[in-house]
């Protein structure tokens, strides 16, 4: 047996027996994506933690990466999500987008999800450790950006009063030409 199938087989063991890290909100892990690979988990909502986000901010390391920090129950989340819905796919294949969902429930996050459909997957976030490694976290929405090179450089605590100022920021802060 191969150590990826030992791997495998020792989790779904751990699972069915309800062994395991994390909560029980904790959304199930998927496998960091490259760029191309994103799209497939469009709008999944994916636990890991901190781990997982940052094997995904590796995967993608060569493209710039905004990272959009919400819950369901933020207003202003829901005020500026549009923005994110737009441009993610205006930027289609020249940035990455992730969201990082704190402070929220599983089930909440997905009825947000259907409702505001993003071309990228979030990271469920309920004790907002991932958000802190981008120094989100003390307010809501936040925006980090990635550059290319996978270092974090800047972080944008509150949400963008339009589309235009969230398109700004990124060809900004990732100098990347306009959408």
């Amino acid at each position: 047996m191969s150590l990826r199938a030992l791997a495998l087989a020792l989790a779904f063991a751990a699972a069915a027996a309800g062994v395991g890290c994390g909560s029980a909100n904790q959304a199930p892990s998927a496998p960091a994506q490259s760029l191309a690979g994103l799209s497939g988990q469009a709008g999944q909502v994916l636990g890991g933690g901190t781990g997982a986000f940052q094997r995904q901010l590796a995967a993608l390391r060569g493209t710039p990466v905004v990272v959009n920090q919400w819950a369901s129950w933020c207003g202003p989340c829901r005020f500026e999500f549009p923005f994110f819905q737009s441009l993610a796919r205006a930027y289609r294949g020249r940035v990455a987008f992730l969201g990082v969902d704190s402070q929220d429930s599983r089930g909440d996050a997905r009825k947000f999800l259907r409702r505001f459909p993003v071309p990228y997957p979030t990271f469920f976030d309920p004790d907002v450790a991932v958000a802190r490694t981008f120094r989100g976290g003390a307010a809501w929405p936040t925006t980090a950006f990635y550059g290319p090179t996978g270092k974090l450089v800047y972080t944008h605590p509150g949400a963008f009063a339009t589309r235009t100022k969230l398109d700004e920021a990124i060809r900004q802060y990732l100098r990347v030409g306009a959408a």
